[in-house]
């Protein structure tokens, strides 16, 4: 063999090596990569999906009219299921509201109404107690009464007591529906979270 032969063997063996590490190390990086890509999007799914109900009140039956009495509030538990990205909890404690029954005469029919209160003080978000013998709603964080029609009597509270949306055809099938919200505290107007 010559020895232009022998040199232009020498240079062609590098690149044929060179060229068989950068072809493994592509497929190696290729079949790692795809294992990869999977574990990324199974990590971060859950923080860009969106629940269809993300954010939207519904109404929630609380109870029948013939449970509640005339004149004076009752408290009830608001409990829901609710999910982070990663859990889900059954049942848990997410507010109350006070309904009150009320009754009016017109003509010959008896008209039943229910006003549901959310039991959050306006003002700065402290919970409101129902006082049976001062027959009042109060907030002991600022001193803030309201009277059972839900308005400001004496105190700090910007506006008065949050009503909640009671389901008007639920209502007159015996049953109450409320629409459970959060608001805005320490705002003049009623704005839902």
């Amino acid at each position: 063999m010559s020895k232009e032969n022998v040199s232009s063997q020498e240079d062609s063996q590098p690149d044929r090596r060179d060229f068989i590490k950068g072809a493994s190390c592509a497929i190696g990086a290729a079949i790692g990569a795809v294992p990869m890509a999977a574990g990324v999007r199974v990590v971060l799914d859950p923080l860009t999906r969106q629940s269809e109900t993300e954010g939207a009140a519904e109404f929630i039956r609380l109870t029948d009219v013939s449970d509640l009495s005339e004149g004076e509030p009752m408290k009830f538990a608001i409990v829901e299921d609710k999910k982070d990205k990663w859990s889900r909890y059954k049942d848990v404690p997410v507010g109350a509201v006070y309904l009150l029954k009320t009754a009016t005469q017109e003509e010959s029919e008896t008209s039943i109404s229910v006003i549901a209160y959310n039991t959050v003080c306006p003002h700065l978000g402290c919970f409101v107690d129902y006082r049976e013998k001062e027959q009042d709603f109060f907030c002991p964080c600022h001193d803030s009464n309201f009277d059972l029609n839900g308005k400001l009597v004496k105190g700090v509270s910007p506006r008065a007591m949050d009503t909640l949306e009671v389901d008007e055809e639920k209502l007159k099938a015996g049953e109450v529906w409320v629409k459970f919200q959060r608001f805005k505290g320490n705002t003049k107007e009623k704005i839902a979270l």
